[in-house]
């Protein structure tokens, strides 16, 4: 068995690198770009690639503005954002059974590692499933948020509302308007549109599935996964809300009406996990709000949903494991439930690594902007943005290094396609049963 048919994570990885190759070669073509407020008249092979990138990996960081592409290219940047959005789980599943009829056990495991048990885990089922929910859930988004920027005098409102439904949707927050979103910041029902979109694709499919169980009546209860997973999102941006109308009413809020404040602060603390939508400038934060943006960053959203980070639910493990005793067996009881040694050592082992990776990003960065005179904290936050696929800046993407902006595109591939693939399970290996006399090490 070569090592094509023993990696699953070889797919995922051949898939995003192909459709990101076929979107640079796409925004190259004649007429996809056309130079408004670059300066320029043709797109640059770097720009090129960090764009795609970004649109695939649902990153939604970008060096050039979105609006100065042709409707052409900005209809090529929402076809690389809506195939990269249903390649984290769909296309990959389905590429995983090309093989053949029949499904592998080392495959079988790695999709089972995104379903729970009771839920549908055939490939095929997954795939449309994933596929209904999106396409539902994105055209009632393109609907509302259509009509909103009708009423707002928008010439393109359908199409700025169905690329902004799909943007928003996909956890991407790449805008095609000028400047971003900030035009909007005191639009109340547009923000309240965009956060629902942005929370439902970074609540996971798992979860949604459950809950419209749970709704229609099919069961009794919801599942521990999505209690977990409902509760974090729920503690999350309560407490991370508080935190930014506490520092930010008399700042960067201050010349908005109290509920615009409560609304913006609430839709800072969802779009920081994935989102990624410049609806107020982050460079004018203050210093504290812009370390927990960093960390919301960091959280990310759910496992098995569009979004990035290291997942609520590891975070969840790793609180436990910090404040709860585990037994002689090395597990850990929470409400009414076992989390298992084996379940707390991989949250370790992925949030750890993920760590690692976002270190050396860091120092990359630093390094390649050491004679730019950035300050740290701006190189620190574009790489936990990256890393992360979220998409917010301080303001310098566009003025980064060619090497700095290469070192962003691994870092938002990286971010995308390798946490993902450090989450697939690993394959069975037949190791002899040995027992290894035990090791004392001094921790003080």
């Amino acid at each position: 068995m070569n090592i094509f048919e023993k990696s699953d994570a070889f797919y995922l990885l051949a898939f995003f690198f192909i459709v990101i190759s076929l979107g640079t070669v796409m925004l190259l073509l004649p007429g996809m770009w056309t130079g408004g407020g670059a300066g320029r008249g043709t797109l640059g092979f770097t720009d090129a690639v960090f764009t795609a990138s970004s649109a695939v990996c649902v990153a939604g960081l970008g060096t050039v503005d979105m609006s100065a592409f042709s409707r052409a290219g900005q209809i090529v940047i929402l076809l690389l954002i809506q195939t990269g959005g249903l390649g984290i789980i769909s296309f990959s599943s389905l590429i995983l059974t090309i093989s053949g009829n029949r499904l592998g056990l080392n495959r079988r495991s790695t999709i089972q590692g995104f379903y729970l048990d009771g839920v549908e885990y055939r490939p095929q089922k997954i795939v449309q499933s994933i596929i209904r929910f999106t396409l539902i859930i994105e055209a009632i988004g393109a609907a509302a948020l259509s009509l909103l920027f009708r009423n707002y005098g928008e010439r393109n409102w359908l199409f700025m509302g169905v690329f902004h439904a799909v943007s928003a949707f996909c956890n991407t927050g790449i805008s095609v308007f000028s400047g971003g979103l900030q035009r909007f910041s005191g639009s109340i029902p547009i923000i309240m549109v965009l956060m629902t979109l942005i929370l439902l694709g970074g609540i996971g499919f798992l979860v949604l599935h459950d809950v419209l169980r749970f709704i229609t009546g099919k069961t009794k209860r919801l599942q521990y996964h999505s209690k977990v997973i409902l509760a974090m999102t729920g503690i999350i941006i309560t407490a991370s809300s508080l935190f930014f109308i506490i520092f930010e009413r008399t700042r960067l809020f201050r010349a908005m009406s109290m509920p615009a404040a409560l609304m913006n602060a609430i839709f800072q603390s969802v779009n920081t996990r994935s989102g990624g939508f410049d609806v107020v400038a982050q460079s004018g934060l203050t210093q504290p709000s812009k370390l927990l943006t960093a960390i919301l960053m960091l959280i990310g959203g759910a496992p098995g949903s569009i979004a990035g980070g290291v997942k609520v639910t590891t975070v969840f493990v790793l609180f436990a494991f910090l404040f709860c005793p585990a037994d002689k067996a090395g597990d850990i009881k929470i409400f009414r439930r076992r989390l298992t040694g084996e379940s707390i050592n991989k949250a370790v082992i992925y949030a750890f690594k993920a760590l690692i990776v976002l270190a050396l990003f860091i120092i990359a960065l630093t390094a390649s902007e050491c004679f730019t005179e950035k300050p740290f904290g701006a190189i620190a936050f574009e790489v936990f943005s990256a890393f992360a696929t979220v998409g917010l800046s301080l303001g310098i993407t566009g003025d980064l290094s060619t090497i700095g902006k290469w070192i962003i595109i691994g870092a938002m591939f990286a971010g995308r396609v390798g946490l993902i693939a450090l989450a697939f399970p690993a394959l069975a290996r037949t190791n002899p049963d040995i027992t290894y006399p035990k090791g004392t090490l001094l921790m003080e």
